[in-house]
């Protein structure tokens, strides 16, 4: 069974998900914006791939920002499922912290119930091009619109947990959303600005990275009380 997720309608005019056109568009295009970056994909050069018209694509998102948003409030989606069914059975917030700190940084093995998208190029393409979702004028807009929802619920959840360790602590959405953006610009910089990182990259990057987030977390959190 492949797991469907509810997103936000505003999002596209018809949902992806539910058909085999709309899955093998969402498969490719990650495919092909992970090749060719985001400023060069089109949806020409997509109904290429697929063998298929630009029209049939129209069909399912109105532009390609659009669609960047899809797929970047998929991962959130994504993200926010691997936390919730990993600390479903555990009691103390500090390990829920370790274990949200967790998928937020490995949140891209390949789940064979997802066929049609590969989790760890989606995972790239979050990284490279997750900023020009929401970076951009009509932002407000878009927010009001609720295009936004999906990162908002994964950042409440990790917000919650922060307040659960320390009720006191008076910044718990924002040290949420960064040790979220945090996890992606740190790799970012590993790979392409190495000045602007401790990280190194290589093997033990992701176990570097997730045990930075959790010391900074757990020393603003709970050293400091």
């Amino acid at each position: 069974m492949e797991i469907k997720f509810d997103l936000n309608e505003s999002l596209f005019l018809k949902d992806p998900q539910d058909t085999a056109l709309g899955r093998k568009i969402v498969e490719n295009g990650i495919i092909l914006i992970d090749s060719i970056g985001f400023e060069g994909f089109t949806f020409k050069k997509l109904a290429k791939e697929i063998g298929s018209t630009e029209k049939s694509i129209y069909r399912y998102f109105e532009n390609k920002h659009y669609f960047l948003l899809f797929l970047t409030s998929w991962y959130w989606e994504w993200v926010r499922f691997l936390i919730e069914i990993n600390i479903k059975n555990v009691d103390s917030p500090q390990k829920q912290l370790r274990i949200a700190i967790k998928y937020l940084v490995l949140a891209t093995a390949e789940n064979p119930m997802n066929k049609y998208i590969n989790e760890n190029l989606l995972h790239k393409l979050v990284i490279k091009e997750g900023g020009k979702a929401y970076h951009i004028y009509e932002v407000d807009d878009e927010n009001k619109a609720g295009m936004f929802l999906s990162y908002k619920f994964l950042v409440q959840l990790v917000s919650n947990i922060i307040n659960a360790i320390n009720p006191k602590f008076p910044y718990s959405a924002s040290l949420a959303s960064n040790l979220f953006e945090m996890a992606n610009n740190q790799i970012y910089f590993a790979e392409h600005i190495p000045k602007l990182t401790s990280l190194k990259p290589g093997k033990n990057m992701d176990e570097d990275l997730i045990a930075m987030l959790i010391y900074f977390a757990e020393g603003i959190l709970i050293k400091k009380g």
